[in-house]
């Protein structure tokens, strides 16, 4: 059993990650730190991006690894505390040929696996695959989560070709890779030398022969309003022949249409015959890398503030849960219980600020209603005087 757990070790985790120096990109920084608000200041830690409008290229080696006939299980934890409104937040593998100081968005990888957020429309788990030198995107669509605090993806792939997906410990997806991503052409294809025959009839309905088109049945869809009267000053030479407004003809009846009766030579819906794709072939082993020995991270932010911790890699699916309990579970009550009392404080505060702004203005015009009364007794007393 294989379990990679120290990519974040906090006293060691500059020295650990390589950031990239592919040119023609503003690379954003990462920092160490817990955030705003947390269960626990160390055992949150994290690094975070902190400048908007960045590239992030970072990426962390470790001893190579095939999963052959083993699960391999990708996970860790991510909290978008900054509300994130367009950005990624998901991890690569890759294999032991990366460049790590040139990784940038082109760099072949193994695995993607993570969360991608872009304003209302994109709030997606990405789950892609390389396969013969392919990125197969997953053919579901699974919701990730968008609120501001940290959450738990998990990432199961298995020796049988299945997998599954888990956020914050409950399954969310799973199924076979065969039938979820284009790794294969179809089993199955049209016969290409059949067709539908010449005198094959589908119709399930038909115009009646029968039917005829009533003789009345033909009535302008407008007629002028026989109500309507000329308006006395209207003048012929000046407005012009004056007509009557149109209205709807309540004797209009649309579009004739003979009715349907059962056809009588219908045969159903042509099937188009299959035959077995001559190019399938089965791949039994889907799932496995030879090499595998490199998790980066590699996005694109708008808004900085998201924090990665906690990034494992395991062939064991019941370790990565209880260490899933282990961090995240054991801070998740006491972090939104913190920013909970930030937001209360937060409205205390703008509560009282509001309160002495209202008892500065009900100051201020008390002085200006003094200053006013005080204004309108010296007039009195200077005409008095005079």
């Amino acid at each position: 059993m294989f379990r990679i757990l120290d990519l974040l070790v906090i006293d060691k985790w500059e020295k650990r990650w390589v950031q990239s120096e592919h040119k023609g990109k503003e690379w954003g920084r990462f920092d160490l730190t817990a955030g705003k608000f947390f269960g626990n200041e160390e055992l949150n830690k994290g690094i975070q991006t902190s400048q908007d409008a960045s590239f992030y290229g970072l990426s962390a080696k470790f001893d190579a690894f095939s999963n052959e006939n083993k699960p391999l299980v990708v996970q860790f934890s991510i909290k978008h505390e900054q509300n994130i409104d367009c950005g990624g937040g998901y991890i690569k593998l890759f294999d032991c040929s990366l460049d790590q100081k040139d990784l940038h968005g082109e760099s072949p990888y193994l695995i993607m696996f993570g969360p991608d957020i872009c304003g209302p429309g994109t709030k997606k788990v990405h789950v892609i695959f390389n396969y013969k030198g392919k990125n197969l995107l997953i053919n579901k669509d699974i919701r990730c989560k968008d609120d501001i605090y940290t959450h738990v993806y998990t990432l199961i792939v298995r020796p049988d070709n299945t997998y599954e997906v888990k956020i914050d410990n409950e399954k969310v997806e799973s199924g076979e890779l065969e039938k979820d991503w284009n790794f294969l052409p179809p089993k199955k294809i049209k016969d290409p030398e059949t067709k539908k025959p010449e005198d094959w009839d589908d119709r399930a309905k038909i115009d009646d022969p029968d039917d005829t088109k009533p003789d009345d049945w033909d009535q302008p869809e407008y007629i002028p309003d026989p109500d309507a009267t000329k308006p006395e000053d209207w003048d012929d030479e000046m407005d012009g022949e004056w007509e009557p407004p149109m209205i709807n003809n309540p004797a209009y009846k649309g579009e004739w249409k003979p009715r349907q009766i059962d056809n009588p030579n219908y045969k159903g819906q042509w099937i188009h015959p299959e035959i077995d794709n001559p190019e399938y072939i089965a791949d039994s082993n889907l799932y496995q890398y030879s090499e595998i020995c490199i998790v980066g991270i590699d996005i694109w932010q708008v808004k900085s503030g998201t924090i990665f911790d906690d990034i494992l890699v395991t062939d064991d699916p019941e370790y990565a849960q209880e260490f899933a309990e282990e961090t995240w579970g054991a801070t998740k009550d006491a972090e939104k219980k913190m920013k909970d009392n930030q937001d209360k404080e937060d409205r205390k505060r703008t509560d009282e600020e509001a309160k002495k702004t209202k008892v500065n203005e009900v100051e201020d015009d008390e002085e200006e209603e003094e200053e006013e009364i005080s204004e309108a007794n010296e007039e009195f007393h200077e005409h008095q005087e005079l």
